[in-house]
């Protein structure tokens, strides 16, 4: 008997029973659930786990002991509009041509928007099979083609830009809207109660879905852009810090709602869970804010305008109570959402985020970025390569009407030993300051600058005559 031949049968059933065991196994494995909270205008000092000692933020300190904190974490913008463009399509702004929009961001009735062309986080997760929702502040667009619905959400719940938009003389604005999906349901909304309300349409929304894949942005709407953010009544008036505060504890209240939610289903260990901010707090008189111990202030292109706080909380997968101090930005979520949704990337575009999911679960220790670019509008300020951040000698361009342009002189800032950017070591480094100069000319040539346009910037949306979002009667 030819024992060899014999056994050919036998060795390609036990193959033929390994991979159907494989397949099984892979088949088996479901992506996770993925929360992503951004807040609006908090800044990198005012919650404690990133130094605050003016705020009370229990459930962020248990988040921070769950995950890992991103301490060198940054938008893409120092302003809301181009930032949120930026986490949704794994661009910078400028590629996608939302860095100038009505001035520095969005506002209502505006014929700009995200272009629906684009390929949104979201509808990427949707094509992956997830079930996917918004609940908050979008402000990439009020018109139908740009609202969250036409851009990959099944579902949308909040406001479609600022809180602080609300109708003033020489402009058609409307009453702040609340919409559900494409109506407006009330206006004006409370904006006291944005938080709370929005924060329990998302848990029912959770609750609805946890037997599927899912994807909820939370794009919460404060503290915000007015002057006295709001709270509900269960925190206005109990902080230290005045409204600013109440709103900041409301939102530490908000992601533990979403935790005790997904730990009563069953989902927490199978939930990536993100919370962060779209930019830095801003100048105010008096302060409120702090993005301590950053230097500068929000809608800026200083580390306190553009560093955020980040945190990331994955039980089983990303080590709890860790840090990483590598440079990542909001541009990476889609990269990484992409990878861990199971479906391939769209490559008829071009992303400048990166997967960082060895980052999050400790498994690599280094930064995928070469360079970091600080765009204010269309303007390149600054770069930053490794622990080095140059300033370039420019005149800056004014962000609105009400500034004005300065010199800025060449300054060269060690920002992972001197994160509050006050000793300009620029004439102890002249290698240094040669080789990020070089860095950006090639970030200019890449996505443009003031008067230097690039032929690799993508249209924004445009929509013809278009009409104030008005509660119908």
């Amino acid at each position: 008997m030819n024992y060899r031949t014999s056994l050919i049968p036998l060795i390609v059933t036990i193959f033929s029973l390994l991979a159907f065991a494989a397949e099984s196994s892979r088949a088996a494995e479901t992506p996770p659930n993925i929360v992503l909270i951004l807040c609006d205008n908090l800044g990198y000092g005012d919650i404690e786990p990133f130094g605050s000692e003016k705020h009370r933020t229990p459930h962020l300190n248990q988040l921070a002991k769950d995950g890992r904190k991103f301490t060198h974490f940054y938008s893409a913008s120092g302003v809301c509009t181009p930032s949120r463009a930026a986490l949704m399509t794994g661009c910078y702004p400028q590629r996608v041509d939302m860095a100038i929009t009505d001035g520095a961001v969005l506002r209502p009735v505006s014929p700009i928007g995200l272009n629906p062309q684009e390929w949104t986080i979201a509808e990427h997760l949707q094509q992956a099979g997830y079930a996917t929702a918004a609940f908050g502040k979008w402000h990439l667009g009020d018109q139908p083609p740009f609202l969250p619905t036409s851009q990959g959400f099944d579902h949308y719940e909040g406001i479609p830009y600022s809180d602080d938009m609300t109708p003033r003389e020489g402009q058609i604005w409307p009453p702040l809207p609340l919409m559900k999906n494409t109506e407006v349901v009330s206006a004006p909304v409370d904006r006291n109660l944005l938080t709370r309300d929005l924060n329990r349409a998302a848990c029912d929304w959770i609750r609805e879905h946890k037997d599927e894949p899912f994807f909820v942005y939370m794009p919460e709407c404060m503290p915000g852009s007015t002057q006295a953010p709001f709270a509900s009544d269960d925190f206005r008036g109990k902080s230290e810090n005045g409204p600013w505060g109440d709103s900041i504890e409301e939102l530490d209240w908000s992601v533990g709602q979403v935790v005790k939610t997904l730990e009563e289903l069953g989902l927490r260990e199978k939930t990536l869970l993100i919370w962060t901010s779209d930019n830095g707090a801003p100048r105010r008189n008096p302060e409120q804010g702090s993005n301590g111990p950053l230097g500068g202030w929000g809608y800026t292109t200083h580390e306190g305008g553009q560093r955020v706080p980040c945190i990331m909380s994955w039980p089983g997968t990303i080590p709890a109570g860790t840090e990483c101090d590598e440079l990542t930005t909001m541009m990476d979520f889609y990269p990484t959402f992409v990878e861990l949704s199971g479906a391939p990337l769209k490559s008829d575009a071009r992303r400048d985020g990166h997967n960082i999911l060895g980052l999050m679960t400790g498994e690599k220790d280094e930064s995928p970025y070469e360079a970091f670019y600080y765009y204010q509008m269309d303007q390149l300020q600054a770069v930053r390569a490794g622990e080095w951040k140059l300033f370039l000698p420019i005149e800056t361009r004014p962000r609105s009407s009400n500034d004005r342009s300065r010199q800025q002189a060449e300054q060269l800032y060690n920002v992972a030993n001197d994160p509050g950017e006050s000793n300009d070591v620029a004439d102890e480094h002249p290698k240094i300051v040669k080789r990020l100069t070089a860095l950006a000319e090639k970030g200019r040539k890449m996505l443009g600058d003031r008067g230097q346009p690039s032929d690799q910037v993508r249209p924004h949306g445009i929509f013809e005559n278009p009409q104030p979002i008005l509660l119908q009667q």
